[in-house]
């Protein structure tokens, strides 16, 4: 499992744009700038839906404010489901929605998890990080189902 210190593995995601999708690889994301990710095992998902997310949209500015120059969120769903996720969510430009459909980044990471008891398949871990210029300095991973310590608002005590 990655760990703070370590480099982010070189990975490419789906983003959903107004343009259309458009790949992105792990550089483009995070090189050159502090940046927030939370990881959500699933998008529509219950806590991913009601906690995790609006916990990141509500505390973008004060996140901003600290620091954070982007704000990231990343599932193991293909991105015509993020789209339709962040659309539902309204997260408009306050968050940068990157889909993992294979789940190669939480793979390379250490972070995947294995959700079929609940008929979900291979997934991620929920987490957050606090990663510079592709550099993790905070993780925060969740554990037994748990939403505490990848929330905005323990992300905020990090910075």
């Amino acid at each position: 499992m990655i760990k703070a210190g370590d480099q982010l593995p070189d990975v490419a995601f789906n983003v959903p744009g107004p343009e259309g999708v458009k790949q992105m690889r792990t550089a483009d994301v995070f090189g050159g700038k502090t940046v927030a990710l939370f990881a959500v095992p699933g998008a529509f998902t219950p806590t991913c839906s009601a906690k995790h997310l609006p916990s990141f949209k509500d505390k973008a500015g004060e996140l901003k404010a600290k620091g954070v120059d982007l704000i990231a969120c990343t599932s193991v769903n293909d991105h015509f489901v993020i789209n339709a996720w962040s659309k539902d969510q309204s997260v408009g430009e306050d968050i940068l929605m990157l889909a993992d459909g294979s789940g190669d980044f939480a793979r390379a990471i250490g972070l995947d998890a294995d959700f079929s008891k609940f008929g979900m398949g291979l997934r991620s871990k929920r987490y957050s990080m606090i990663v510079k210029d592709g550099v993790v300095q905070h993780l925060n991973v969740e554990e037994g189902g748990e939403y505490k310590v990848s929330s905005a608002e323990h992300m905020l005590t990090q910075l």
